[in-house]
Order: C-alpha cells, then structure tokens, then sequence
C-alpha cells in the first residue's frame, strides 16, 4: 500500500486505466518518501495484469499469492529488471554508478517477447546513479522505447539528470510526508517501538521515512542529541567535538556516517526554528554547510573524523 502519496498515485493509475499510459515515468522527490516502493508496487500491478488472473482490489493492491507477486518477490520475473547500483570490483562496497554494461544488458531483454504477459517494467533506482555514458544509453532506449515496456526512473534531484532524457518522461512528483503518514508507515514497519520511540524517528525523519528507517537501524538519536547540545551549550574543551568525530571514524561506522550527514540539517533546521537574532543566522549557516556537506562528503575520501569534527565546530560556534 502507498501511504501519502496519494496524488501521483491518482495520476499514475489514470494513464493506467487509460490502456495508453506513457512509456517512461520520472519518479522525482526526496529521498525516503516512497518513490521505489512505487515502482516497485506499480511494476506488479502492470506485470500481474499482464499475467493474469486479473488482481483483485484498486489502485495498486495485487495479493501475496498471486503469481506475478511471488515471481518478483522472488527476484525471477522474466519480464522485469531493477537497475542499481552493483559491487564495486573489489567486492567491498557499492559502486558509485550504474554502469553502461548495466544499461546495455537490458537489449537482451528486448530481443524476446515478453514471457508471462505483453508488458516488461524497468526501474532506474536511482536514475541519479547513472554514469554518463549509462544515461546516453538509456536515453537511447527512451527514444525508441521497445513495444509495451515501461521504465520507472527514481530521481532525488532531477535536475541533474539529461534535459533529454527528462522531456522523454512523463514526470510523478512525490512531496515530504505528513507526519500521520509518517506515524502510519512506522507503525507498520517498526511495530515493537513505543509511542515516544515513534514520534522521536518522525520528528528527526523530517517527513522521509526512509531518513526515520535508518536513522533507528542505526540508532542515530543518541548523535541527534549530542548535536543538539553542541547547538544550545558549545563546546569550550572540544571533548563533545572529539567524541562524535571519534564515534563516526571507524571504517566500519561509514554507513553510520552517511546516514549521520544526511539527518544532521533537519536536526540543525529544527533547532533554527527556535532560535533568535545572531544565534539563528550562525545556525542557518551550519544548516547550508551541513547540506553541502552530506551531498558532497559520503562520495569523497575525505576523512570522517576532520569533516564531523569541522561541522561540529559550526554547532558549537552558535550555541549563546
């Protein structure tokens, strides 16, 4: 079930029923706020239709037992593909694109007809990952898109992608979510956390449940809290600096990084809001930095340690 996004929902399931819907979707928004889960739950309404027997329900809903579901459950549906972002070649982390041979793979799905139906979906998850050469590939493939396929493209920052490939889809934009949504997904997905454990996640998710999901995999509201403090009492001995800097160093902590850089603006946000005169004007300049900070720093191999010790310097500098 899709919660809080109910309006590119409408519009999707209209071109849908239409029996003409475009080939490519430009699933554009934040990060966390239900773009994959989309195409996923779009792709198997589409690809169960094709199938048969016919799902029952509205909107996207297809049965847990329905064949189609449990092919892609599975990871073995014939006629669908997910693209993202493989191993790197030493096999230690994520590559940091998806690859032309990626995209050029999907020809061989192209060759033959479809196997249990008349339709193919292709997610680009994330279409932001994408090499250069990749999106010219890709784009190729838009251009001349193959009989009865759609391609969903999940973009946190569309504007990056090809002006070219952008004017080939047909564009789905899915906002922050409310804070009931927020409370309804979590509730689901975390069901063993109290009420105060809930609210805690979806105010730091700032509207992204899946900000709120990793941040509670990695229990992050400890950090959220000591960042707090640097804000409201400084940092005169640098201790509270050293020991975040220190907690987020280790090579084993860089997923616990990431997910620390791309919390800490709403944290500092959040913070502003209350604040007043000097003290907000020192802490909306944290906020820019810190965003800067969580795009660029997670891709560089500049060191956890100085770049968590820099930006807690800036909290600390706006506490009165």
């Amino acid at each position: 079930m899709i919660i809080g996004q109910d309006p590119a929902l409408k519009r999707f399931l209209d071109a849908w029923q239409s029996g003409t819907p475009h080939h490519a979707w430009l699933l554009a928004g934040p990060k966390g706020v239900g773009k994959a889960t989309f195409a996923t739950e779009a792709a198997t309404r589409i690809l169960a239709e094709a199938q048969g027997p016919m799902p029952e329900g509205e909107g996207l809903d297809v049965a847990a037992d329905h064949p189609a579901r449990k092919l892609l459950d599975a990871g073995s549906h014939p006629d669908f593909r997910r693209l993202q972002r493989g191993m790197n070649k030493s096999g230690t982390a994520l590559a940091r694109n998806i690859s032309v041979d990626q995209v050029r793979e999907l020809s061989r799905l192209f060759e033959v007809t479809a196997s249990m139906g008349d339709w193919r979906v292709i997610i680009i998850d994330s279409a932001d990952d994408l090499e250069a050469s990749a999106a010219n590939a890709l784009l190729k493939m838009l251009e001349e898109p193959p009989e009865k396929t759609i391609f969903f493209l999940v973009a946190h920052a569309p504007g990056r992608l090809l002006p070219t490939i952008r004017s080939r889809c047909r564009r789905l934009d899915f906002d922050l979510l409310s804070d009931d949504a927020m409370t309804s997904i979590l509730s689901q997905e975390r069901p063993d956390d109290s009420e105060s454990e809930r609210s805690t996640l979806v105010s730091l998710g700032q509207g992204s449940v899946g900000r709120a999901l990793a941040i509670a995999e990695h229990d992050l509201g400890a950090l959220a809290e000591e960042a707090r403090m640097l804000m409201r009492e400084g940092d005169p001995t640098n201790a509270r600096r050293s020991k975040l800097a220190k907690s987020l160093a280790l090579k084993a902590a860089q997923p616990k990084y990431a997910e620390f850089l791309a919390m800490l603006p709403g944290v500092i946000a959040a913070e502003a809001k209350i604040a007043e005169g000097a003290r907000r004007a020192k802490l909306l300049d944290a906020y820019d930095e810190a965003r800067r900070t969580a795009i660029i720093a997670p891709r560089l191999s500049s060191d956890p340690a100085s770049t968590i010790f820099t930006l807690a310097g800036r909290l600390a500098a706006a506490a009165d």
